[in-house]
């Protein structure tokens, strides 16, 4: 948090708050333990349907019949991807350069994830079930050669590898079996850095109220649809309710993007924030209104809380997020589970974050070193245009009658 005074004097009167702007620094805020915070929570989430805990169900359903743990979690993931995003569009980079960075930090990891999986902890898993390898390569379906081609691209078409895990509380519970069941989500992820870019292209971020009208009317539709509206009358592309669910969130990232001079963070705002959506998670309401509440408050976390350097080993939350689930699969098919709760999530915490910690290091962060490499072919492009401007003759200034050279 920025070293201002604890009120803000305007004119004669003073203010016990600070606008987002005036309080969140981009290079010194505790975002990054936020979305770790995030990512984490989907472990203990994820327990449920994996490890057969909870009644096999996810955490958060005990509580609520509207929103499971894992989807307070991802909320709080597109509220924060929304705003930094947004930020990110509105700068100077191209929108070249703005989908090369979105690209190199989605894909490398998520590849590598699909690669793990499918070289490392499915052939492992796959002899423990029978005892040998034979028929791994070549089942009558899911092939694991076929399995990354078919996921490459966010859009997860083959869920399994060679028919494993009907035996696993997962298959039993929800009738398939599923090696990364949290990565769909990426997909939605990348549609609305997709939509952002577009939005900056048309301009939409420098008439900052049109583009905030157009992230209220995400939000609007959202609430439409969970009471009941039929907002496919609008589009058929809104039967797909998980859009407008993860829209919602991240257009309330970017209206704080947008409008952080005009938005008060105030604790006690962001007390009745997470006050609302404890409360309509275990009512009704969390969908319609309660996650903004919850994002807000996260917001204020996010400046007031003292873990700035919280990243100065690395960002770790992306890689919890993916590797997390097969990992915790591949505990299930060993009998993790019939250690013990305890034993489960401590096994399953510590090697998540090894792997976590690997893919940072090895994957992501060198990925992301190349954030501003630019193709030959685009660097000759470049070169052209420049030397076609210095090669231009300037143009001709005429001076006007009334100009102090045209009278001397």
């Amino acid at each position: 948090m920025s070293t201002q005074q604890s009120h803000v004097v305007t004119g004669q009167h003073s203010r016990q708050w600070h606008y987002l702007s005036e309080v969140f620094d981009p290079r010194s805020n505790s975002i990054g333990f936020l979305r770790w915070l995030m990512a984490f929570l989907v472990i203990f989430s994820h327990a449920g349907p994996i490890g057969g805990f909870y009644g096999g169900e996810d955490l958060g359903v005990q509580i609520s019949s509207e929103q499971s743990l894992g989807g307070v979690a991802v909320a709080g993931f597109f509220f924060f991807s929304g705003f930094l995003i947004t930020k990110s569009r509105m700068g100077h980079a191209t929108i070249f350069r703005y989908f090369w960075r979105r690209i190199l930090r989605i894909f490398p990891a998520f590849w590598t994830a699909l690669l793990f999986t499918v070289v490392v902890l499915a052939p492992i898993s796959y002899y423990h079930e029978h005892g040998n390898l034979n028929g791994y390569l070549h089942p009558p379906k899911e092939s694991p050669l076929t399995y990354f081609w078919n996921n490459m691209f966010l859009v997860l078409n083959q869920r399994n590898i060679a028919g494993e895990g009907g035996n696993l509380p997962y298959s039993i519970l929800h009738g398939a079996f599923d090696w990364n069941g949290s990565a769909w989500t990426l997909k939605y992820e990348f549609l609305c850095y997709i939509l952002v870019g577009l939005a900056g292209l048309f301009g939409l971020f420098t008439h900052r109220r049109l583009g905030g009208l157009i992230a209220l009317a995400a939000i609007v539709l959202n609430a439409l649809m969970w009471m009941g509206v039929k907002v496919t009358a609008l589009s058929p592309v809104f039967s797909d309710i998980f859009l407008l669910m993860f829209f919602a969130p991240f257009a309330f990232g970017t209206l704080f993007a947008l409008f952080g001079d005009r938005i008060p963070l105030d604790g006690r705002l962001a007390l009745f924030g997470i006050c609302l959506g404890v409360f309509t998670y275990a009512t009704h309401g969390w969908n319609i209104v309660g996650q903004f509440g919850f994002c807000y408050f996260l917001m204020w976390l996010a400046v007031v809380l003292p873990l700035k350097n919280w990243e100065r080993f690395g960002d770790f939350s992306y890689g919890v997020y993916i590797f997390a689930w097969p990992i915790m699969t591949f505990g299930a098919h060993f009998g993790l589970p019939q250690r013990g709760w305890i034993v489960y999530h401590l096994v399953i915490i510590i090697a998540t974050h090894v792997v976590a910690f690997l893919s940072w290091h090895l994957i992501e962060k060198p990925a992301m070193s190349l954030k501003n490499w630019t193709p030959v072919w685009m660097k000759i492009l470049f070169q052209k245009c420049r030397r076609a401007d210095k090669n231009q003759p300037p143009a001709e200034v005429k001076a006007s009658p009334e100009s102090p050279k045209a009278n001397s």
